[in-house]
């Protein structure tokens, strides 16, 4: 019986064995077959390892340079394959071929939240970010969003000021209330999309259950260079579902991988979650006509002023094989656009344009755009040339413009549009602020239930601030709304008159 048994575990043994060698025998990065993955090479029995041993020295120098230098922001994600249809021809607004009724255009959507980094719990309050990569006949366009359809400041140069207030201080290595505030007391664009964070919306139950947006406006060019200035937003199919402050600290103690496991979950189990994509229009001469700045990024476009409508459905159908090769090395970038479709003149997008391309290329190198997931699927024939870890096929003696001998014309439907200027260069606010109105009008919208959680989480951080910061926060919330402002200055214990008198001076 004991041999019977002996034998029967040499023979599973041995069917795994050959199981195993179906997968291909062991190799070294230059396909070179491994002899031993099992013992170093040593001088000797007893000796000290040798250098010559390649294979070592090859694991080892891979596993030292598994990590990529993690994103600033968005560091922590999650990605999923799948497939936009168009329901609508946009071709009197645009040049761009996906919008043709019933096309369908293969994507890649990346989300994650913005702040916290790679291992972070995703219970924590953040916005999330709404990246989608379109892989279109006309190449890759980029619409890089959040779940909020406002940000916290207007101008790029501000960007780095305001992550770093929400990244952990430099002396403590966690981040506090009190240098958080102490930026945003000098930022009162910031209330509306405060209001967002610190409301039950800045800890969504899932991925598929949050709506997104482009946040900035961009252009659509038709064919015969004219423009018209739009923003794009996603709803979706699954409707919306956010946890309050007890059910985040529930699910964090339970699962802090939640959302990105809903998503990968409901996709392997054929429960493909799906949005509809929304687009606003403005003609330029609108601009002028708000109250507010419309290419300002703290301000949404009202429904009543300009109602949107329904142009496609995108779809998530595939998980990643890797994680690493595809969710962590796909590169979303807003400069990524294809002609018919162009930036607005946002100033947060602006800077964005150049900040997110080059990041991608901090992070992965030059050559980041010849990696499958970020390759477009039509051909590139482009004279940029070398940098590391360059694959490309481009062969022959010209990678230069113009040339005779190998021409390669420019395309003159691809012209940027004319954009008429008159006035001169200068460093100055926008001339419409209005940084309270849609604050309150946010808040309003809430019922009592999301009202209450709002002003116990907001007012619970306030509560951490320095005691001006604190006021002068509070002051702009009492502009908003004075419900609101009250609410706040009850929890977070401030003083109400000194609240009432800082609001007092404050224009919208």
């Amino acid at each position: 019986m004991k041999l019977r048994s002996s034998l029967l575990a040499l023979a599973v043994a041995g069917s795994l064995i050959a199981t195993a060698a179906n997968a291909g025998n062991l190799t070294r990065d230059n396909g070179a077959l491994v002899g031993d993955n099992q013992n170093s090479q040593t001088a000797g029995a007893n000796g000290p390892v040798l250098l010559q041993d390649v294979h070592l020295i090859q694991k080892l120098q891979r596993f030292d340079r598994e990590r990529i230098p993690e994103r600033v922001v968005h560091a922590r994600g999650t990605g999923a394959y799948g497939v936009f249809t168009a329901s609508e021809d946009l071709s009197e607004l645009t040049q761009a071929s996906l919008f043709t009724a019933g096309k369908q255009t293969p994507v890649f959507v990346r989300f994650s939240s913005v702040v916290h980094g790679n291992h972070s719990p995703e219970t924590l309050r953040d916005p999330r970010g709404f990246a989608v990569k379109f892989y279109t006949e006309q190449g890759n366009w980029d619409l890089v969003g959040n779940n909020f359809p406002t940000f916290f400041i207007r101008d790029a140069i501000k960007f780095p000021d305001m992550v770093h207030a929400f990244k952990p201080d430099p002396d403590k290595n966690y981040g506090t209330d009190k240098t958080l505030f102490d930026f945003f007391q000098h930022v009162p664009e910031a209330t509306r999309t405060l209001t967002l964070l610190f409301s039950n919306e800045g800890t969504p139950a899932s991925y598929r259950e949050m709506d997104g947006s482009s946040v900035h406006a961009y252009k659509l060019v038709d064919a015969n260079g004219q423009f018209r200035y739009v923003k794009f937003s996603w709803k979706s199919q699954q409707g919306v579902r956010n946890h309050d402050p007890k059910q985040a600290a529930e699910v964090q103690g339970r699962d802090f991988n939640h959302m990105s496991r809903d998503l990968i979950e409901a996709i392997n189990a054929g429960n493909f979650p799906k949005w509809d994509l929304y687009l606003q229009v403005l003609e330029a001469d609108q601009l002028a006509k708000f109250t507010f700045d419309p290419l300002d990024a703290t301000k949404i476009w009202p429904e009543d002023l300009v109602p949107s409508r329904k142009i496609g459905t995108m779809e998530l159908n595939r998980n990643p094989a890797n994680i690493f090769q595809e969710t962590e090395q796909v590169a979303m970038a807003p400069a990524n656009t294809i002609p018919g479709i162009e930036p607005s003149e946002d100033r947060l997008l602006q800077g964005r344009l150049f900040s997110y391309s080059d990041t991608q290329m901090y992070r992965l190198g030059a050559n980041h755009q010849q990696l499958p997931i970020n390759r477009p699927r039509v051909e590139v024939n482009s004279n940029n040339s070398d940098g590391a870890m360059n694959f490309g096929a481009r062969s022959g003696e010209v990678n230069y413009e113009p040339s005779t001998m190998t021409p390669r014309p420019e395309a003159v439907a691809a012209r940027y549009s004319n954009l008429p200027i008159d006035g001169v260069t200068q460093q100055r606010k926008i001339a419409r602020e209005q940084n309270f109105k849609q604050a309150g009008e946010l808040f309003r919208s809430y019922n009592r239930k999301m009202q209450q959680d709002l002003i116990n989480s907001l007012g619970g951080a306030l509560a951490g601030a320095e005691d001006a910061a604190k006021h002068t926060m509070l002051s702009y919330f009492y502009k908003a709304d004075a419900a609101y402002g009250e609410g706040l200055t009850r929890v977070a214990k401030g003083d109400i008159a000194r609240v009432r008198a800082l609001a007092a001076q404050l224009a919208d």
